[in-house]
């Protein structure tokens, strides 16, 4: 079982800056990708930027260029650097951390709590 703690949501006005950080605890066989999706109202949960253990990037459409995610492999953490910050992009954001199994190959998903973001238009 991993646990993922976010910090970092917030409210702030369009055109300003965030960062988010989740620490997952340890794993006996490590953790492959980690990332961030986010949750609007009434809306589904939706990927927002992935990074794996090799530092490749991928981000929604709607945040590239004005969010950076980044990640410290030995301290387990995940950050999402949030800027130019629109009401859109209001919403619940989880932090995802995808565990290898025994066997190396094979992972599981974990989920954090969630944290809130609202930008103020």
């Amino acid at each position: 079982q991993v646990q993922l703690v976010e910090s970092g949501g917030g409210l702030v006005q369009t055109g300003g800056s965030l960062r988010l950080s989740c620490a997952a605890s340890r794993t006996f066989f490590g953790i492959n990708a980690m990332g961030w999706y986010r949750q609007g109202a009434g809306n589904q949960r939706d990927v927002v930027a992935t990074i794996n253990l090799y530092n490749s990037t991928n981000y929604a459409d709607a945040v590239k260029g004005r969010f950076t995610i980044s990640r410290d492999i030995p301290k387990n953490t995940v950050y999402l650097q949030m800027n130019s910050l629109k009401p859109e992009d209001t919403a619940v954001y989880y932090c995802m951390a995808d565990a290898f199994r025994s066997d190396g190959a094979l992972t599981d998903r974990y989920w954090g709590q969630g944290t809130q973001v609202t930008v103020s238009s």
